[in-house]
């Protein structure tokens, strides 16, 4: 049950291929953005749609495999944990929340304009 306590699950549409960076000790680490959306029904009885966009990080094997298989449009099932950092860029602290992923599931893919 404690893995529930930090748990995320996503299915989306990747925004761009991961940006792919290897650590000085050898971790390789994929970053991209997810897009999922969502709707309702304003007062006047119109479909609203909302995209909301997460950014994932994919480490080590995960990330191996994030770079040769997901590409611009895929449409993929995410698991993992939320996390927060902060960092100082220009002498002025920035905050980034992103979803560490556990696991993946590549369901196919969008064409790509």
């Amino acid at each position: 049950m404690s893995t529930i306590k930090n748990s995320v699950r996503l299915i989306g549409n990747l925004g761009a291929a991961p940006t792919i960076v290897n650590t000085d000790k050898g971790l390789k680490i994929a970053r991209v953005s997810i897009a999922t959306s969502d709707y309702y029904y304003n007062d006047k009885k119109e479909k609203v749609t909302e995209t909301y966009w997460h950014n994932l990080v994919f480490f080590g094997k995960s990330a191996e495999n994030a770079e040769k298989l997901l590409k611009k449009g895929s449409e993929l099932a995410i698991e993992g944990k939320l996390v927060s950092r902060s960092y100082e860029k220009e002498g002025a602290k920035k905050y980034v929340t992103e979803i560490v992923v556990n696991e993946f599931n590549l369901f196919g893919s969008k064409e790509s304009a």
